[in-house]
């Protein structure tokens, strides 16, 4: 049934998104990159989802191809079962090698269990591996930055030390959305300087960016800019 199923993923593909998809993804070998674009895979996905196939396939690490990581984390994030949706990420999260299918992975179910979520995150996040923690992050800013908002989340992305680029970029992308959403009680993050001066930087620019903060907003920000050593 996987045989079939990669069949399916090599007639779905597009070779000039492959290329393309090889050059955003410098993390995955361009040999592994089928090259399906996301809504086909994501139309696969809930076509699978529905059938014994999908139990199978995600028994199966770990895939040889990056779309096929794909379609699994496509597969999780339709399941509706909190449980079993929970134990299949932290199957699959050890897998993850690159940016993107650790950002599109985002299971519904997570909506309705917020504090069971929350348990979860607090594991993943203090994780040794790169993208176990940046999917951490991400579910903090997607389910964590609205009516659901401590003052202990942002406390917990910044609390992040890491080399890797990929965590970085992730805590940057945080804070960034937690000033559009929640300015008054991230900003001392940036006043204080409790974030790498990398991190720092790249959320004031990430923030400059965005159309959901204000002008006068963004000149303060702008002063905020930790000078290159």
């Amino acid at each position: 049934m996987n045989e079939e199923i990669r069949k399916e993923l090599f007639r779905l593909q597009d070779t000039k998104y492959r290329d393309f998809q090889g050059k955003m993804i410098p993390t995955v070998p361009p040999d592994t990159i089928i090259g399906v674009r996301t809504p086909a895979l994501r139309k696969y996905a809930k076509q699978l989802s529905k059938t014994d196939a999908a139990k199978e396939f995600l028994q199966a690490l770990p895939h040889a191809y990056f779309d096929e990581n794909q379609l699994h984390a496509f597969i999780i994030s339709e399941m509706k079962d909190y449980g079993t949706c929970i134990a299949e990420v932290d199957r699959f999260l050890p897998y993850v090698d690159n940016w993107a299918t650790c950002d599109q992975m985002s299971p519904k179910i997570f909506k309705k269990h917020k504090e069971d979520l929350l348990q979860n995150i607090r594991k993943w996040i203090a994780s040794e591996k790169t993208y176990t923690v940046r999917f951490a992050i991400g579910m903090l800013m997607e389910h964590f930055l609205d009516e659901d908002f401590s003052g202990e989340y942002p406390e917990m992305a910044a609390a992040v030390r890491s080399d890797e680029y990929y965590i970085n970029m992730m805590t940057a992308w945080y804070f960034a959305t937690a000033l559009a959403k929640q300015y008054d009680a991230v900003l001392p993050y940036l006043e204080n300087r409790k974030l790498d001066p990398w991190t720092h930087n790249r959320t004031i620019q990430k923030a400059v960016e965005s159309r959901r903060i204000t002008a006068e907003q963004k000149a303060f920000l702008k002063t905020l800019k930790i000078p290159r050593q």
